[in-house]
């Protein structure tokens, strides 16, 4: 691994029973830096995500190869706990989901499972998780009612701010603004700008003009294989391969 680089993927291929997903992917992502994963329906991208978290344990018949090293470690190693690595690298899904609970309760029931926490300490912990999701000043005064009376973009970010009360080092997004309108998906895109300074973001999006404007890094990938991988600037304005080309472009996918 690099200096600078969090999570490492070393020749993964992955599985879902006989079909292969993912085929000899090798990709770095670098700590306070947002990286976008783009290609087309189906492509992997996504597999990818839950990957990095192993989310996909929870699929019957999958299975991995390769490493996936998270800060040196690889999380695919039997010894590894995989709830700690879901604890420090925090995931916000496509559709907002939020639990059918109190806004209060939404943001503390991770950190409330882990126990020894105060009240107060709890207290404090939503302040800042909803500060930094940048939805305090909205919910500040209704904490106590249903977090399901919220609009989808709120909703979305407050799925953003549970996460960020478990303290993660990485925060995966898989879509989180396709659901959302311009609005919520414009706050949202602007709220990653200021949690890279503390955060590695990943995010799947099949939006070029988001990815164009959130990533640092971006990689494309198609049927199953890591195409192209660089600098956001150089994949949108020239990219090495053919294939990325003509996906950016519209003339495929």
């Amino acid at each position: 691994m690099r200096d600078g680089d969090i999570i490492v993927t070393q020749d993964v291929n992955f599985y879902y029973g006989s079909f292969r997903a993912l085929t000899g992917v090798n990709i770095s992502f670098e700590k306070n830096r947002v990286t976008a994963l783009i290609g087309p329906s189906g492509c992997g991208k996504s597999t990818l995500l839950r990957l990095l978290n192993r989310m996909n344990d929870f699929i019957e018949q999958t299975r991995v190869e390769g490493k996936v090293l998270f800060e040196g470690r690889n999380i695919y190693d039997p010894e590894v706990d995989p709830v700690e690595i879901r604890r420090r690298i925090g995931m916000v899904f496509q559709k907002p989901n939020p639990f059918p609970k109190s806004i209060f309760n939404n943001i503390v029931y991770g950190p409330r499972l882990a126990g020894g926490m105060s009240r107060t300490d709890l207290e404090s912990l939503a302040e800042r998780s909803l500060k930094q999701a940048v939805l305090w000043d909205e919910v500040k005064d209704i904490l106590g009612q249903s977090a399901m009376m919220l609009s989808g973009g709120q909703q979305q970010r407050l799925c953003i701010a549970r996460a960020l009360a478990m303290k993660p080092d990485v925060l995966l997004m898989d879509e989180p603004t396709s659901a959302l309108d311009p609005i919520s998906t414009a706050k949202i895109e602007e709220l990653m700008e200021g949690l890279k300074k503390d955060y590695t973001i990943i995010i799947v999006t099949h939006n070029m003009q988001q990815a164009a404007r959130v990533s640092d890094y971006t990689g494309f990938f198609y049927l199953g294989r890591l195409i192209e991988f660089n600098r956001t600037g150089k994949i949108f304005t020239t990219p090495d391969m053919k294939q990325t080309e003509d996906y950016i472009t519209g003339r495929f996918g």
